[in-house]
C-alpha cells in the first residue's frame, strides 16, 4: 500500500505540473497545499496611476448682464489653471448713464483701454450740464485691466460708487493676475483708477490762468485725450471708494508718465475714500493733485515709486495707514510738493497724516534721498506715526519756503512742517537739507525730544505693523483738534474726520483688526486674510 501511495503521489504531481504548464526549478509543489508556492516571481508591471484632475471651482457665467449706460461686450472666457474659467464682459469706452456692475459668479469685467464715467462737465455746475453719471460696483466684483494703458476715469461732475465689504472687497487688477501668471514681483500691468474733480489746484495748464480758480485746469498725467480736472469747488463729490483692492497697476500712458493705483485729482471733501489697498504699483500707491481729499484706512504694499504723493496745492488728510515696501524696491514713503518751482502759487499744499506705520525695507532708489521729502513750499503735519527706515535718511526738506516758520494767510503759508508724537528709526544721516535749508534746520523742525518725537527709536512692532511695548508707551497727539479748521478762508479738514485716539501707529495691538478680511496677503506683509487670500491669486467666490 505504501508503494502504491508513492506511485499515486508521483502521478498526481505530474498531472499538476502539466496543468500549470510546467514546474520549473523555482516551483515547489507541496502535498496538501492545493498548488505551488511561487519563489522569485516575474515582476508584474506597476500600473500607471490615473492623474487626479485639478478641482475646478469656477465655471463661466452664461453671459453678460445688461447695464443702463452702455453695452457690455461678451468677450468669451478667460482661464486660470488653478481655479477654472470666467466669463469676460468688456466695459464700454464710456458710461453715458448711471449703471451698476453686479456681482455674478464666474464673471469678471474687462477694462480695455480708457473707460470714462460720464462726460467732463467742466469746473462748475451748470443748469445745462447733462445728468450726472454714477458707476456703481457691487461688493465682490472683480475688474481687470487689459495689458497696456487701460484705466478708469471718473470725469468732473460724475461719481463712482465702488463699495465693497470687509468680507467681499472689490478688486481692480490685471489680466495676468486673473490668469494666475503673476509673482510677488509683478507690477505695472495696467493703468489704475482716476477720480477727476473740481477742487482748487495750482500749476495751471493755461499759463495766464490764476491758480485756484475755475480757469485753472490740468490734464491727467500721460493721458493722450483730454482728461481734465480743477476748479474752485473744494467740497466737490466724486463718489465713494470703500473696501477696495487695486493690484499690479501703474502702466505708462505716454512718455514717462505712469498712473498710480489711485489718482485723486481736484477731488473734493464730499468724496468718501476708505479701506483701500494698493498692491505692487509700479509708480505711486496714491497721488493727490490739489483739491480737499480725505482718506481713512489706507494700505500700500510694494509700491515702486512713492507711497503717499501729494501735489499742486492739495489740502489732504489721512488717518490710519500701513505702508510697506518690498525689499530693494521703491522710493520715498512720502513725497510732498505744493507747486513744483512756483512757490508763490496758492493754494499752498497743507497735508495732515496721522496714525501711520512706514516700513522702508531698502535704500531709496532715486534722487529723493530720504524716507520723507517735503519741498516746493509745502505745509505738512505728521502725527502719531512710526517710521522704520534703518537704511535711509528719514527727513529731507528742500527750499526755504517749505521750512518757513512764518504764518502768512496772504500767501496761504501755514508755517513750517509739524511733527507730533512721531518715532523714527533712521540711517546714520538722519536729516538732509537742500536749496537753502540746512540739515540742522531740518533737525530743529523735527525736534526730537519734544512734542513726543524721537529720532533714536528702536521698534518693538510685531507682524511688521502692530504696536509693541515701545509704541504703546508714547502719548498720542489729539488730532481731533484739527477737525473743521480753516485757513485763508478755506477749509483744511472737514468736521469729524480725525478720530481722537489713545495710541500712535496704525494698529494699537492684537485686538485691533481693521486691516483684516478685505486685504490680500504677500511675503512682504501678511494681514491674516482668508477671504481674498494671496495677492497673486484670485478669489473664487
Amino acid at each position: 500500500m505504501a508503494a502504491f501511495a508513492r506511485v499515486r503521489l508521483v502521478m498526481l504531481t505530474s498531472v499538476a505540473c502539466s496543468t500549470l504548464a510546467a514546474c520549473g526549478a523555482d516551483d515547489i509543489a507541496s502535498p496538501g497545499t492545493g498548488g505551488p508556492i511561487i519563489i522569485n516571481p516575474t515582476p508584474t508591471p506597476t500600473p500607471t496611476p490615473t492623474p487626479t484632475p485639478t478641482p475646478v471651482s469656477v465655471t463661466p457665467a452664461a453671459g453678460c448682464p445688461t447695464v443702463g449706460g452702455g453695452t457690455l461686450t461678451d468677450s468669451g472666457t478667460i482661464a486660470n489653471a488653478s481655479v477654472g474659467s470666467f466669463r469676460v464682459c468688456t466695459l464700454p469706452a464710456r458710461f453715458t448713464a448711471s449703471s451698476t456692475l453686479p456681482k455674478i459668479a464666474g464673471l469678471v469685467y474687462r477694462i480695455n483701454g480708457r473707460v470714462d464715467v460720464g462726460f467732463d462737465q467742466g469746473p462748475t455746475e451748470e443748469t445745462t450740464d447733462p445728468t450726472d453719471v454714477v458707476l456703481t460696483i457691487e461688493p465682490g466684483v472683480i475688474l481687470y485691466g487689459e495689458s497696456g494703458p487701460s484705466w478708469i476715469n471718473v470725469n468732473r461732475g460724475n461719481r463712482i460708487s465702488a463699495v465693497g465689504t470687509a468680507t467681499r472687497p472689490i478688486i481692480f487688477t490685471s489680466r495676468d493676475n486673473i490668469q494666475g501668471l503673476n509673482t510677488e514681483n509683478s507690477s505695472g500691468q495696467w493703468g489704475g483708477v482716476v477720480l477727476s474733480g473740481r477742487g482748487r489746484i495750482t500749476d495751471c495748464a493755461a499759463t495766464a490762468a490764476a491758480p485756484g480758480t475755475n480757469a485753472c485746469e490740468r490734464q491727467t498725467e500721460g493721458a493722450v485725450d483730454p482728461a481734465l480736472y480743477g476748479g474752485e469747488l473744494n467740497t466737490d463729490n466724486s463718489g465713494t471708494i470703500s473696501y477696495v483692492q487695486i493690484r499690479f497697476s501703474g502702466y505708462i500712458l505716454s512718455g514717462n508718465s505712469e498712473l498710480q493705483s489711485l489718482t485723486l485729482q481736484g477731488v473734493g471733501s464730499a468724496t468718501q475714500i476708505d479701506h483701500v489697498q494698493s498692491y505692487n504699483s509700479s509708480d505711486d500707491a496714491i497721488e493727490v493733485f490739489g483739491g480737499n481729499t480725505h482718506v481713512k484706512h489706507f494700505i500700500s504694499v510694494g509700491a515702486e515709486d512713492d507711497n503717499l504723493d501729494t501735489d499742486v496745492g492739495a489740502k489732504a488728510n489721512f488717518q490710519y495707514g500701513i505702508l510697506v515696501q518690498r525689499p530693494n524696491v521703491g522710493d520715498s514713503m512720502i513725497e510732498a510738493d505744493t507747486d513744483n518751482d512756483r512757490d508763490g502759487n496758492t493754494p499752498r499744499q497743507n497735508t495732515r497724516v496721522s496714525n501711520y506705520v512706514f516700513v522702508q525695507n531698502s535704500t531709496n532708489s532715486s534722487s529723493n534721498q530720504a524716507t520723507f521729502l517735503l519741498r516746493g513750499g509745502t505745509d505738512y503735519g505728521l502725527y502719531n506715526s512710526v517710521v522704520v527706515s534703518p537704511n535711509n535718511s528719514c527727513l529731507r526738506i528742500s527750499r526755504t519756503q517749505t521750512a518757513s516758520g512764518t504764518q502768512d494767510a496772504a500767501v496761504d503759508e501755514f508755517g513750517a512742517p509739524l511733527f507730533r508724537s512721531v518715532l523714527m528709526q533712521c540711517g546714520a544721516t538722519k536729516y538732509i537739507g537742500s536749496n537753502g535749508v540746512t540739515a540742522g534746520d531740518v533737525q530743529a523742525i523735527f525736534g526730537t525730544g519734544t512734542n513726543g518725537n524721537n529720532d533714536a527709536y528702536t521698534p518693538t512692532l510685531t507682524n511688521v505693523f502692530v504696536n509693541g511695548a515701545t509704541e504703546t508707551a508714547v502719548t498720542p497727539f489729539n488730532v481731533s483738534t484739527l477737525n473743521g479748521t480753516t485757513f485763508n478762508g478755506f477749509a483744511l479738514t472737514r468736521a469729524g474726520f480725525f478720530d481722537a485716539v489713545t495710541y500712535i501707529g496704525a494698529v494699537s495691538g492684537a485686538s485691533d483688526t481693521w486691516y483684516q478680511g478685505w486685504t490680500c496677503n504677500s511675503a512682504t506683509a501678511n494681514f491674516g486674510t482668508t477671504n481674498s487670500g494671496l495677492c497673486t491669486a484670485i478669489p473664487t467666490t
